[in-house]
């Protein structure tokens, strides 16, 4: 007997124990506790930190967490105001504030990201078709400034005025969508666009258009370089033909110089006396001989030439 009550003391002990791990939960400085019955709520939000205890088996607690949560959107090909289709990547930033709203309109937080997803991506879309595309690139009406020396002064055409710019867009679709996520128990903290890109086929046809204006202006700067290259060899054709004149012109000035000299000593010599003067004639008809005759020639002379004269005298006549 006294076994038997122990046993029975055993069991009821493990049955309390089990009923007050069950109705005892924990709740974290991150997370917030919605109790339901039945799966319906009872009583409000339970957000303070430590522990709490519910109806065991009949009741079940609800975690959502305090902090702020991320969402992600997928990328969407939209139009621009100005008919250009781009693709759009966006993300942002909420919490949940209203627990109890939070649970009877979406449950979960997956139910939420779906709900995020319309909310976000819906007002996302209004923006951009509202708007053209070069107030989704810019923000501000800075002065763009050159990265190289190949790129041209800027224009209106190129850099248009812009009136509303990328972060009011964002702000825009930040403060719509959180009119609509109130409803659902969450705050929108921030929702800004991550990307822009234009559709492969736009892409395509833009980069294109890069490619042939930088072959234009490569090939202004190649025209430029030939005309300079054309005009320094001009140059030096007029520079080298300049020398190569003084230099004859010089050339002749000592060539005409040197013959007179020559001339000068031969006349000197000439018009000194008889012996040297038929010297002076000996030695030129030497010379003639050297570059008249050779051994195969036949000679025929008068018997008053000079040349007969000398070979008369030679041959001791």
């Amino acid at each position: 007997m006294p076994n038997k009550n122990k046993i029975i003391i055993a069991v009821l002990g493990i049955i309390a124990l089990i009923i007050i791990f069950s109705a005892a939960y924990t709740v974290d400085e991150t997370q917030q506790v919605i109790i339901t019955q039945f799966g319906k709520p009872v009583g409000d939000a339970i957000s303070e930190p430590g522990i709490h205890f519910k109806v065991p088996l009949l009741q079940d607690a609800n975690f959502f967490d305090k902090r702020f949560l991320e969402w992600d959107g997928d990328p969407n090909q939209l139009p621009t105001k100005d008919k250009r289709y781009i693709h759009v990547d966006t993300y942002g930033r909420w919490r949940i504030t209203d627990p109890l709203l939070f649970f009877e309109r979406v449950r979960d937080e997956m139910g939420a990201q779906a709900r995020l997803d319309d909310i976000l991506d819906g007002e996302t879309r209004n923006a951009v078709a509202n708007h053209d595309l070069v107030e989704l690139v810019r923000s501000t009406n800075r002065t763009p400034v050159a990265a190289d020396t190949l790129t041209e002064s800027f224009d209106d055409s190129v850099f248009p005025t812009i009136n509303v710019g990328r972060k009011k867009i964002s702000a825009e679709i930040l403060e719509r969508a959180s009119e609509r996520t109130k409803e659902i128990g969450v705050e929108l903290l921030d929702v800004q666009i991550k990307r822009l890109n234009y559709i492969e086929e736009v892409r395509q046809k833009v980069y294109e258009r890069m490619i042939t204006e930088r072959k234009r202006i490569a090939d202004e700067f190649r025209s430029e370089g030939q005309g300079q290259a054309s005009k320094i060899l001009g140059d030096k054709e007029r520079e080298l033909k300049s020398i190569q004149s003084q230099a004859y012109k010089e050339a002749q000035q000592i060539v005409g110089k040197a013959d007179a000299e020559a001339t000068a000593i031969y006349a000197s010599a000439y018009n000194q006396s008889a012996s040297s003067r038929d010297f002076y004639r000996f030695l030129q008809t030497l010379e003639t001989y050297k570059t008249t005759f050779s051994e195969k020639d036949v000679l025929i002379l008068s018997t008053d030439s000079d040349y007969y004269k000398f070979l008369e005298n030679a041959s001791g006549r």
